[in-house]
């Protein structure tokens, strides 16, 4: 397999991921309830202005527009029979903008959860996993990614599962856990035990997005958090966090060892240019403390709700 990744870290020493899927595109029409994924069938130009405003904001990777590709997922909107077509399709459109950029920009084909429990949690076998997350990678590969992204997991067989179907594919791949404030992800899986979850199989991943630099500390650390806390103002969501922190956050995760450094939910096209502008200026540092980072760039925990705030 290619590897696309350490060729660009090569070359540039830490790449910039782009920002938020849902977020942005909430503020480019989308509705709660809609599938982000069917838009690249109904709404394509949407979904290429979102690629196209990170690439121009800076961004070295563009995350396919694919989080809930899987037929499990696919199936709450009565679409799981499009799995592979609709995967392509954003593939397809995320490497258009990408093969035009007039630099390199890798494009990676986002897989999330499917949202249900394997065994013995619940009734997915693990190999019906595999079968559900090879589907979807089929497709991206197909569409033209260069990288399986499999984020935001929380159960080690979950990841386990995607990493393998990346491999069935012939994709390399990096993945993600999503660590709550207590420092483990909804199944209690710890950032320093991330990087043991694909011990074993044929092929390593490229990255993980987790702390674990004393474990392995020759590792791809990728670092993609949500833009400050999120809170609930009347019924919308707002997240804290302005450019200039977010700024200090790459500053802070590059000094912390990271080499892929992106946002997730809150993110904006105006976030990721402040990101850029702060890497492109920034010379590592010495690894920040805890302290230091709360100091810098808050707590992290939630505020109280507020209502009409």
């Amino acid at each position: 397999m290619t590897n696309p990744i350490d060729a660009l870290l090569a070359e540039k020493g830490v790449l910039l991921a782009d920002g938020a899927t849902g977020t942005n595109l909430f503020a480019m029409g989308l509705e709660a309830g809609e599938a982000p994924e069917l838009l690249n069938e109904t709404a394509p130009d949407t979904i290429t202005s979102l690629h196209q405003n990170f690439v121009d904001a800076g961004a070295d990777i563009i995350l396919t527009n694919s989080f809930g590709g899987t037929r499990h997922r696919l199936k709450l909107h009565h679409a799981q029979g499009r799995v592979h077509a609709l995967n392509k399709r954003a593939a397809e459109i995320a490497r258009a903008v990408a093969d035009k950029a007039g630099r390199k920009v890798i494009v990676a084909g986002s897989v999330g959860p499917t949202g249900e429990l394997l065994v013995p949690l619940g009734a997915m076998t693990y190999d019906e996993a595999v079968e559900a997350f090879a589907e979807q990678i089929e497709g991206l590969k197909a569409g033209g990614a260069e990288v399986a992204w499999i984020e935001t997991m929380s159960a080690p067989d979950e990841i386990r599962a995607a990493a393998e179907a990346a491999i069935r594919v012939g994709l390399p791949y990096t993945y993600t856990g999503s660590f709550d404030t207590a420092g483990r992800t909804m199944m209690g899986l710890l950032p320093k035990d991330i990087h043991g979850v694909a011990d074993g199989l044929s092929q390593a991943p490229l990255g993980v997005g987790a702390n674990m630099t004393e474990a392995k500390p020759e590792a791809t650390v990728i670092v993609k958090g949500n833009c400050g806390i999120p809170e609930f103002r009347g019924a919308e969501i707002h997240y804290s966090g302005t450019p200039e922190l977010m700024a200090d956050y790459v500053r802070l995760a590059v000094d912390a060892g990271a080499k892929i450094v992106g946002g997730c939910c809150g993110t904006s096209f105006a976030h990721l240019a402040a990101m850029r502008r702060a890497l492109d200026a920034h010379t590592r540092s010495d690894r920040p403390s805890i302290e230091k980072i709360v100091e810098r760039i808050g707590p992290m925990r939630n505020k109280q709700a507020t209502v009409n705030t």
